[in-house]
């Protein structure tokens, strides 16, 4: 395995102002894994994909029925926020309302409290980036009854932040049961085949 640095293209277009340089939108890392060395050079790239924020108990409450990825839009402490590990999605929702998608209930506590507005809200509607597609298939799917639509995770993909989200349908106690007694299951024969 080996680690490439490559340097991303530049900005097209005249620089803003004339004596505003042309800047690049810096450094992105790469993991290449080299397959079948015999038949040649054939290398895979990956992004550094890390996930930021997860919703842990959500599978345990809910059964996922479809998920998509969407971008969110955020402000400049938010990401730092996120990057540093910060926020929840306990009881975070998706909402469509006018054509567009939001997460509410997600909580992101600012940066650094000193340098944040007085205004802030920690825990305002994001808005999410989905296509035209992806939004009538999330309006649908919320309209009908016994479903609805939360985010599981917010990861990294390269230098943006994404949030994964899913139409979900609730779990009544008895599949919650079974849940458990599988996972149970499950690490007792993992502990099992680990002490032979």
């Amino acid at each position: 395995m080996s680690i490439v640095v490559m340097r991303l293209p530049r900005k097209d277009g005249p620089p803003k102002s004339p004596r505003a340089p042309r800047r690049a939108f810096g450094a992105a890392l790469f993991f290449s894994f080299d397959f079948f060395e015999d038949a040649g050079a054939m290398k895979i790239l990956y992004y550094i994909c890390m996930a930021l924020v997860e919703y842990k108990k959500a599978l345990l409450k809910f059964a996922p029925v479809e998920t998509f990825s969407a971008g969110l839009e955020l402000f400049g402490g938010e990401v730092k926020s996120l990057r540093n590990k910060l926020g929840s999605l306990d009881g975070a929702r998706v909402v469509v309302r006018g054509g567009e998608a939001f997460i509410v209930g997600m909580t992101i506590p600012p940066y650094q409290s000193a340098n944040t507005p007085k205004d802030y809200d920690p825990e305002r509607p994001r808005r999410l980036l989905l296509t035209k597609k992806e939004l009538n298939t999330l309006l649908i799917e919320e309209s009908k009854k016994g479903l609805t639509i939360i985010p599981l995770e917010l990861y990294t993909a390269g230098r943006l932040v994404k949030a994964r989200i899913a139409i979900v349908r609730g779990k009544g106690k008895a599949d919650r049961r079974e849940d458990l007694k599988k996972r149970d299951a499950s690490r007792e024969t993992e502990r099992v085949l680990k002490n032979r």
